[in-house]
């Protein structure tokens, strides 16, 4: 006797399962804010995705599936429309924080929804996304998304970011709360069906043990000798080529260092010096360096010489990746011999790293701040990720010292 599977029947609005249908909870919200989603393909199968049922919450919106956008007509139209002008809600150089600097008058509010990798890879391959305005904001509250964790705790889900922005624009905070209402009854919905399922054997999955190899002096036998630093700047908006690469500012103003942190690892000494920029602070400093702008003061002459005072002649300055170091030096500082510890992790575990945070999140619970803003947090998870080198490097052998 042969058994034929029968298929879950599936509600044709919000395409679930019935048995997690989130209808019921769906609230009309109308807006004079023209909301564009960009899913990524790949993301428009997932079943806890949110982009369709934020499009069914919003009468006004575009929901569009796709990678290449290049040739669309709909979003190429919905652009072009000067009596909403298209802005892009995604981080970055020059971005203006839209919960405390949004944009006047009615807009074409365009998302792109889909893991981090993917939205960067939306927005680094479509060109014509490249020429709109872009805000971004770091989520005043930590995401209902019980499901799955998000990366840093400032990130949330798709529907989570609009409720935030369009509570702003549209000028009514509480009345987009309600577009919670159906994300919560999804996730509620989905860990029912989770806790109702027969318990599964778990499998243990056995890792391969990283090839050990030699980690330079600096975080070896050198490593009283080892200083971490991080640098902040006062950055303007970068240009693109035609291939989405980034060139010169637009007004070709230089990248500036207005905050720069060190830890020197074996003592625990910290150091911690900011600057005034040159010229005017730039739209987006504060919101990406985490610091009022009124912190931002003092001579970068007397920052290099706190900073010459720190260090000693045989130091090694330890940062991620060279954006750090050559801020410091291309400001008008002077340092002494380097090491790249983005490229020594990259070599040890063999394996893409992503960003600093990124990668320190998968090493554990984060690390207490260093020092002020971004930088701080930063240090720390350097400082972290020096620690899992060391380990990681020593494995069956004596620690490094």
């Amino acid at each position: 006797m042969s058994v034929v599977a029968v298929p879950r029947s599936r509600c044709t609005r919000c395409r679930r399962p019935t048995s997690v249908c989130y209808c019921a909870a769906i609230s009309t919200l109308p807006t004079a804010t023209r909301v564009v989603i960009l899913q990524h393909s790949r993301e428009r199968d997932m079943p806890i995705g949110t982009a369709r049922m934020a499009s069914l919450c919003l009468p006004h919106s575009e929901l569009h599936v796709g990678v290449r956008w290049a040739n669309h007509a709909p979003l190429r139209a919905a652009l072009a429309d000067p009596s909403r002008p298209a802005i892009l809600l995604y981080p970055g150089p020059g971005a203006r924080d839209i919960l405390t600097d949004p944009p006047t008058g009615p807009v074409t509010l365009v998302v792109v929804d889909g893991t981090w990798a993917q939205a960067k890879s939306v927005v680094r391959d479509n060109p014509i996304l490249h020429a709109l305005p872009r805000y971004a904001f770091a989520t005043p509250e930590p995401s209902h998304y019980r499901i799955r964790k998000e990366p840093r705790a400032e990130y949330c889900s798709t529907i989570e970011a609009l409720m935030h922005v369009l509570g702003v624009l549209e000028g009514k905070p509480d009345a987009f709360r309600a577009l919670l209402a159906p994300f919560h009854a999804m996730v509620d919905a989905q860990l029912a069906a989770q806790a109702a399922r027969p318990s599964r054997r778990v499998r243990v999955q056995r890792h391969r043990k990283p090839i050990v190899q030699r980690l330079p002096a600096a975080l070896a036998e050198r490593f009283d000798d080892l200083v971490l630093v991080v640098g902040e700047a006062n950055a303007w908006p970068y240009d693109r080529d035609a291939n989405g690469k980034q060139i010169a500012p637009r007004d070709s103003r230089a990248d500036e260092l207005v905050h720069w942190v060190a830890l020197r690892p074996s003592t625990g000494e910290t150091f911690e010096q900011f600057a005034a920029p040159s010229g005017a602070l730039s739209p987006s400093t504060a919101f990406h360096t985490r610091l009022a702008p009124e912190r931002l003061v003092g001579e970068r002459a007397a920052l290099f010489d706190a900073f010459a005072a720190f260090v000693r002649p045989t130091d090694v300055i330890g940062a991620w990746g060279h954006y750090s170091t050559n801020l410091f030096t291309s400001s008008g500082g002077v340092l002494g011999e380097r090491v790249d510890v983005r490229s020594v992790a990259q070599r040890l575990t063999n394996k893409k790293l992503g960003g600093i945070e990124q990668f320190a999140a998968q090493l554990g619970e984060p690390r207490a701040p260093l020092g002020e803003g971004r930088a701080g947090s930063r240090l720390a998870a350097l400082a972290h990720i020096v620690e899992h080198v060391r380990r990681l490097a020593s494995a069956g052998g004596p620690p490094p010292r």
